[in-house]
């Protein structure tokens, strides 16, 4: 399936689309200038202990502390712990890894309170950003990740992903990184290394080393709560994980940004920048690829797909919920079990694209029509493993339950995506209330008496809504011709359907507005 990258850039920050087979799967907004993303490296300062938590609240610069359970502590915290005295003293010799001599690791079941105590600065990095009342968590365990490996420092484990298949590949990677790697640091290698040749891999394994080396460097000259090293924005990272040869498109609005990408795409994948294009047009790019009429259909509480079926989603603060409608889907009523299992087919792929398009996380909750065969409940479960199989969060979909609920948690790592796709209603202003015909004819009969007869305006036309202007001409006797009785003057009317049922505005002989409301 062919994918495609939209990227429109303005002067708040930049907005990623992701298109897979034409539908919109991903959607991601970033700020300029935004904080505490996750990967970003900080001189922490440790600012309480909670026993009964077995965590501290370190202080990174953000509103509220950040977290730091004993199990984000990682195994080697006492090297890093090390190594961050050591770089702040200036002893940059013993804190060359390749002459580091390790510390001890720590056991699973300590207390922080062995490990950590109020006042010490260690390196930690964000995992988690600031959500709602909860500040950013972080960890000890720290990684640098590149586009065939993650590097892991103070440890010289080499992990292989599960995805690679091939026995004889595994070994020929797992050789090269031994080869490749230095002294002190662990590498896990991706699934994008696969059949990738060795000078590629030397040059993504010795950028990362060098990514060390600059934070090292950065923490020499470092105060407490400092960015030591960012990750780098949120196309850079989209880029680097999922580019593969299923790209066909990537498009972009700013000849910089162009310029940018092409560097980076000719460093990451060389002769994929072949695939970025500068979008020069009038219209704008995300109307160009429909992208704002699918965000438009796609973030709303309601969402329809195929057959007339739909879904209800709502978020709280504890769990997401989407119930699943069969709406005006016609169902063949001889055979209800086959139906109800067709539409919940059809959700589960609507499902999975909503919850990765959001970018949903903790506890989701899915109501499917209910179904009584037990073998049709596990093929919806299977088909939906298989619909979030793509979902590069980390997830576990537990089995339907005899009420028809599947329960899925995901992990969260940055605020959900919520877009407003409703809008302010023009007769009430949001208000839910707006005045009754009564009050309204009367308030325009007292405005046209007051104008006629006080301001002696002779000629006086109305704009109103079609429903107003109707109104006022309908019958025999219509209410404009019992003015014109009473007054002796003739009220003119144009009809403007874009104007709430509450707007009136008159304009004298000169098309002057002369009364607005």
């Amino acid at each position: 399936m062919s994918n495609e990258l939209v990227i429109h850039k303005n002067s708040s920050g930049i907005e990623i689309a992701l298109i897979s087979g034409k539908k919109l799967i991903e959607f991601h907004k970033e700020s300029s200038g935004s904080s505490f993303q996750v990967g970003n490296f900080y001189l922490a300062k440790v600012k309480k202990i909670s026993p009964t938590l077995n965590a501290a609240f370190v202080d990174i610069g953000a509103e509220r502390d950040a977290f730091l359970t004993y199990f984000d502590l990682g195994p080697n915290v006492l090297s890093v712990k090390k190594f961050t005295h050591l770089v702040q003293h200036g002893n940059m010799q013993q804190a060359d890894l390749e002459r580091f001599n390790l510390e001890p690791q720590t056991v699973k079941t300590g207390k922080i309170g062995q490990v950590l105590k109020v006042g010490d600065r260690i390196l930690v990095q964000v995992v988690k950003e600031p959500m709602s009342t909860k500040g950013p968590k972080v960890t000890c365990d720290i990684s640098l990740a590149g586009r065939y490996f993650v590097l892991v420092p103070f440890t010289n484990t080499i992990s292989i992903s599960k995805k690679i298949g091939s026995p004889a590949e595994k070994k020929r990677l797992r050789d090269l990184a031994t080869s490749l790697k230095t002294e002190n640091f662990g590498v896990i290698i991706r699934t994008v290394s696969e059949g990738v040749e060795i000078e590629e891999l030397d040059r993504d394994l010795r950028g990362l080393i060098k990514k060390w080396d600059e934070l090292k460097n950065n923490l020499k000259q470092a105060k407490l709560t400092d960015l030591v090293l960012g990750e780098g924005n949120r196309l850079y990272t989209l880029l680097r994980d999922m580019l593969n040869d299923s790209f066909t498109q990537i498009a972009v609005d700013d000849q910089t940004m162009l310029q940018d990408l092409k560097t980076y795409l000719q460093r990451i994948s060389p002769g994929s920048e072949k695939i970025l294009k500068l979008h020069q047009g009038k219209t704008h790019i995300f109307d160009q690829f429909q992208i704002n009429r699918a965000i438009k259909s796609s973030f709303g509480k309601s969402v329809t797909f195929s057959g007339g079926a739909y879904l209800v989603i709502e978020h709280t603060e504890a769990l997401h919920v989407i119930d699943v409608n069969s709406g005006n889907t016609s169902f063949d009523p001889q055979n209800r079990e086959e139906n109800v299992m067709k539409v919940n087919m059809e959700a589960v792929e609507e499902v999975a694209r909503q919850i990765r398009l959001r970018d949903m996380g903790g506890i989701i909750v899915i109501d499917f029509i209910d179904m009584k065969d037990p073998k049709k409940r596990n093929e919806l479960h299977n088909a939906l493993r298989t619909a979030m199989k793509t979902d590069r969060a980390k997830h576990t979909i537990l089995p339907m339950s005899k009420f028809g609920l599947v329960q899925i948690t995901r992990e969260r790592v940055r605020p959900a995506m919520e877009i407003t796709t409703s809008e302010v209603c023009p007769s009430c202003n949001g208000t839910g209330r707006m005045e009754s015909s009564v009050q309204l004819l009367n308030r325009l009969e007292n405005t046209v008496s007051y104008l006629w007869d006080n301001m002696n305006h002779k000629h006086l036309k109305l704009k109103a809504h079609p429903l107003v202007t109707n109104y006022l001409k309908q019958g025999l006797i219509s209410i404009r011709l019992k003015w014109w009785f009473k007054h002796k003057r003739w009220l003119k009317l144009e009809a403007a359907p874009n104007y709430g049922l509450s707007r009136l505005e008159f304009f004298d002989e000169a098309g002057h507005p002369i009364v607005g409301e």
